[in-house]
């Protein structure tokens, strides 16, 4: 049987149609077959696919609507953050230059009151080196008045009245340091 099978491979078959030759009745029936169909399809199965699709259409262009609508909203908030940044670094920078300005009164002030303190230390101490040098002159006359008077009575060897002799002194040292001004 196995050796049969290529011989009768070979030749013609009588009775069988060739699928390339043109046929009408073959035709005519894969015509209306695939008009059938195709009114089939058309009725219970494109309709329900072209739904879907429809379907699927709206519903990217819905998804497209709400990811332009959430894009415009986020550079709205975006221009909102990025303001509310410029306005808080427009405030930290004007912070910035009244702390300087603050720093700089505050030197300043601190600055003359230094130098009114000193001023008055200086005055002060004029006034008591002042004070300081009458009362050594003070002093100077008195012991110069006590010098000249007892150098006077030892001259004079005898002893005049001291209380009339030291006005005396006292009164021509007057009159000299009044002249060495």
């Amino acid at each position: 049987m196995l050796s049969a099978t290529p011989a009768f491979a070979s030749e013609p078959a009588e009775g069988k149609t060739n699928l390339l030759s043109p046929n009408g009745g073959l035709m005519f029936w894969t015509l209306v077959i695939f008009v059938v169909l195709l009114f089939i399809l058309s009725k219970f199965a494109f309709k329900p696919m072209l739904a879907a699709v429809e379907a699927r259409e709206q519903s990217l262009a819905d998804t497209l609507a709400a990811a332009k609508t959430e894009r415009a909203a986020a550079a709205a908030l975006l221009a909102q953050q990025q303001a509310a940044l410029d306005a808080a670094r427009g405030e930290a920078q004007q912070f910035i230059v009244d702390g300087r300005i603050a720093g700089e009164k505050l030197k300043a002030d601190l600055l003359e009151q230094a130098k009114k303190q000193q001023g008055e230390l200086l005055d002060k101490a004029r006034r008591e080196l002042e004070s300081e040098k009458e009362r050594a002159i003070a002093e100077l006359r008195r012991e110069a008045v006590d010098l000249a008077v007892k150098g006077a009575s030892r001259v004079v060897e005898k002893n005049l009245d001291t209380a009339a002799n030291r006005q005396l002194v006292e009164t021509f040292l007057a009159g000299i340091g009044t002249k060495a001004r």
